[in-house]
């Protein structure tokens, strides 16, 4: 099996039945869900482009997720807030670890790095004046 990059997906040929592409987006979609599974992990995190599509009724499944897929390698950075009482460390080490299980889980493709940003922390409460 071979893959190669082609304008923001990946191309999986597979000598069978034809070839197989996995949008950048997917793998992004894919990190972001494994990362609000983790015990800890507050909202996701993104910057004004996505905040901007939410205003518009648009929603994303990879918010706070950016993924770089080359050739069979994905690097991805996931801006994430803890929820208040959590380590973050271990919160953080939970996430990288199932963010990659899931990623070369679901496309077979490697994952070399999972960075973790912590934005912020949750408390679970809004703050009233």
């Amino acid at each position: 099996m071979t893959e190669e990059t082609k304008s923001n997906s990946v191309t999986l040929e597979n000598d069978v039945a034809g070839e197989i592409k996995i949008a950048d987006d997917v793998v992004a979609a894919i990190a972001s869900l494994a990362a609000q599974e983790v015990d800890g992990v507050g909202k996701m995190n993104s910057g004004i482009g996505k905040t901007i599509m939410g205003y518009v009724g648009m929603k994303a499944a990879d918010k706070g997720v950016k993924v770089e897929v080359s050739e069979d390698i994905v690097k991805a950075e996931l801006t994430i807030n803890i929820k208040y009482g959590h380590s973050i460390p271990e919160v953080s080490r939970n996430v990288q670890a199932k963010v990659k299980s899931a990623i070369e889980t679901m496309t077979g493709l490697a994952v070399a790095d999972v960075n973790i940003r912590v934005s912020g922390v949750d408390t679970g409460a809004e703050f009233v004046k």
